[in-house]
């Protein structure tokens, strides 16, 4: 996730279709039912167990506990300050009942990494992951740090061999010139731009998986039947790549990723360079097919102490760059991902309005709609279209996605108006979960604070999700997820 401005007017885009696995026979709720769009959203006001404050509406029956709130220091049990920015989040079981979280902290620009410098990737870099044992109700029982010394801590994977895959959503380092903020990469001391697993317990050993690529990672996605691990780009200004990297041997017995496999990109079998951020038909269907990237993870000549000459653009596109010369597809943003039972679903945050008149750089983000999902679906190398926003009032920029034990899609949006966690079910029925009521302690209302991170616990009891923003938080929310279709 990139935060910049959004787009101050968002053209309409034409509901698309669910088809094939789960969601056969969809239609979107805006298609089938235009008054649907401004009916009314059954939240209402719900206090935080934590401490009575109201900072979530949702569903009756439901409840929930905020933890690890930055509005105010905290300090891990390793004597960590916790950093804010909390983003992508996996959720995996406990030995005593309890669940283990593993969160990432989205944090950029050179500065003091957090938790021991001795242990940092980068001793300069500031983001990185901290795990966190919580029980079913959100009561915090331990926390570390778990990966240090990365940058922009996107969102990432939980792993089925039991790991979660972090992903730096930037290609910064020293053979880089400064990136969208300005900030100078003089003072890191290692190339960014990678995925690093983390185990559930304990902590990474901070060696990038350098062979899955570099460039703006968002999330991941593992086929434990095929072994390959898709890997979604948010390539901000540009079009964004689908890709995938089969390690030499498969995790799923190994119970790690290895550093020697292939970096592919997904393209459109008979339409070179096809522009899937634009928007598209209803149903549209696409038989796929993926090029190999020769050079994933480069390094740009540079002078330490100086300036480097490659700028931040040259950067980002380098490893897309290759792939697109042997016809791969264009996306707007590709961010959260999810792996159900044979099938890839994932969020082009800015997809399905009408189609960019160049490839960048587009100052406030490539792609005029208002967000698509989308579905790969692995054995039939076929892709399909799922949801298509008809415009903001629907679905707002979609972003992280998760699925739940039901088969449900439960997306965040990312916009800067009212931010909700929505539902979309196997039927089509797109509704809403949760919205966003945090104020500051200042009486400031942070209604535009964007979801991410969520995430179901192994039992389905529980849904984590984070406030991703300075003074960041996460939430633990339980109720009666099959009453409402979750």
């Amino acid at each position: 996730m990139v935060h910049l401005d959004r787009r101050s007017v968002m053209r309409g885009a034409v509901a698309g279709a669910l088809l094939g696995g789960p969601f056969a026979g969809f239609v979107s709720r805006a298609a089938a039912d235009p008054a649907a769009a401004t009916a009314p959203r059954a939240l209402g006001p719900v206090p935080d167990l934590r401490d009575g404050a109201v900072r979530l509406w949702l569903p009756p029956g439901f409840q929930y506990r905020s933890f690890h709130d930055t509005e105010f220091p905290v300090v891990l049990d390793d004597g960590t300050a916790l950093p804010g920015r909390h983003d992508g989040m996996g959720a995996f079981r406990a030995r005593n009942g309890n669940y283990v979280l593993v969160r990432n902290h989205e944090v950029n620009n050179a500065g003091p990494a957090f938790g021991d410098a001795a242990k940092a990737y980068d001793p300069r870099a500031q983001g990185g992951t901290t795990t966190v044992e919580v029980t079913p109700f959100g009561e915090v029982v331990r926390s570390h740090t778990s990966l240090n010394g990365t940058q922009m801590n996107c969102s990432g994977g939980e792993m089925p061999w039991g790991s979660w895959i972090s992903c730096e959503e930037t290609v910064n380092g020293p053979d880089v010139a400064p990136d969208f903020t300005g900030s100078p990469n003089l003072t890191l001391t290692q190339r960014h731009g990678f995925v690093f697993e983390v185990p559930v317990r304990g902590e990474s050993d901070r060696e990038p998986i350098t062979a899955a690529g570099r460039f703006a990672h968002e999330s991941v996605a593992f086929d434990p039947r095929g072994g390959h691990l898709y890997l979604t780009e948010d390539n901000f200004g540009y079009p964004s790549g689908f890709y995938r990297y089969t390690p030499r041997h498969n995790p799923m017995h190994t119970g790690s990723l290895d550093n020697r496999g292939r970096l592919q990109m997904l393209a459109v079998r008979g339409v070179p360079n096809a522009n899937l951020a634009a928007e598209q038909r209803a149903h549209a269907t696409y038989r796929v097919r993926w090029v190999d990237i020769d050079d994933p993870a480069p390094t740009f000549p540079y002078t330490p102490g100086q300036t480097a000459p490659t700028t931040n653009d040259q950067a980002l596109n380098h490893v897309g760059n290759q792939g697109r010369a042997q016809g791969a597809a264009y996306f707007s943003r590709l961010e959260g991902s999810a792996y159900d039972d044979g099938v890839v679903y994932f969020c082009a945050t800015q997809g399905g309005g009408p189609a960019e008149a160049g490839l960048g750089p587009i100052a406030n983000g490539y792609g005029n709609g208002s967000g698509q999902i989308w579905a790969y679906h692995i054995r039939s190398a076929t892709l399909r279209l799922v949801y298509q926003s008809p415009g903001p009032d629907v679905l707002d920029f979609p972003d992280n996605v998760t699925t739940s034990p039901r088969g449900t899609l439960v997306v965040c949006e990312d916009n800067t108006n009212n931010n909700y966690l929505r539902g979309l079910s196997r039927g089509g029925r797109l509704f809403d979960i949760a919205l966003n009521r945090l104020v500051s302690s200042t009486g400031t209302p942070r209604f535009d604070d964007e979801f991410a991170g969520s995430t179901f616990s192994p039992d389905g009891h529980t849904l984590f999700v984070n406030i991703q923003a300075s003074r960041g938080m996460s939430f633990a929310i339980w109720g009666p997820w099959r009453k409402i279709g979750v």
